[in-house]
């Protein structure tokens, strides 16, 4: 309950401060694992990414977020749990593991850290070794013009349009038959994080000519 009128609240105000538009909701499958990896440019970006769909997201949040007690509460409350980036945080990959195979969304931002340009920036592999072992349906996620509205190091955002765009499912299991044998057999996990980089890319750039 918390969660939908959090959400509730967050969506009114993105549309009336942000005019967020949505487009590809229909790729997010309506049940089942579900893995959202979006580009991240802003701490708005979960909120986003949130109030775009209809099924609870849980996600992947840094660990720091979690040392403030009022915004531990919060981010606990709408179903985030930490992650120490840039190290093997075991207790978070297995969190993970647990979200998907109980048929849940979970949220990831595979660059792992803020962009401070918008641009985008090498992945790590953790969505896509997910998505192998559960077998959870990979949505890419194209996010533009939070980089504008509250780029990295704001403390308030300022005005601006927001864009979200929900690319189609990638299929661990069908990635071999999209792309070439030899890439496929030597480092999966770096096959379908590609893929799913290129098809953010694609995301992005669809709406570079998009008035924000």
């Amino acid at each position: 309950m918390f969660y939908v009128i959090i959400r509730a609240i967050l969506r009114f105000v993105m549309r009336i401060a942000f005019s967020m538009q949505v487009e590809g909701k229909a790729n997010i499958p309506e049940e089942g694992g579900v893995i959202l990896a979006a580009n991240h440019s802003s701490m708005l970006d979960p909120v986003v990414v949130g109030c775009a769909i209809d099924r609870p997201i849980r996600f992947m949040a840094k660990r720091e977020l979690f040392d403030n007690p009022f915004l531990g509460i919060i981010a606990r409350g709408l179903g985030a749990f930490p992650v120490q980036r840039g190290k093997d945080d075991k207790d978070a990959f297995r969190q993970a593991l647990e979200v998907l195979r109980n048929g849940q969304v979970l949220g990831m931002f595979p660059e792992g850290t803020r962009s401070v340009d918008g641009r985008l920036q090498k992945a790590y592999s953790g969505a896509a070794v997910l998505a192998e072992k559960t077998d959870a349906y990979l949505v890419p996620v194209g996010i533009v013009g939070t980089n504008r509205v509250m780029r990295k190091g704001a403390v308030l955002p300022r005005g601006g349009r927001i864009y979200v765009r929900f690319g189609k499912p990638i299929i661990p299991a069908e990635v071999c038959s999209m792309i070439s044998l030899d890439e496929c057999s030597v480092r999966p996990k770096d096959a379908i994080t590609n893929l799913m980089m290129e098809e953010i890319k694609r995301l992005v750039g669809s709406f570079s000519e998009s008035p924000c």
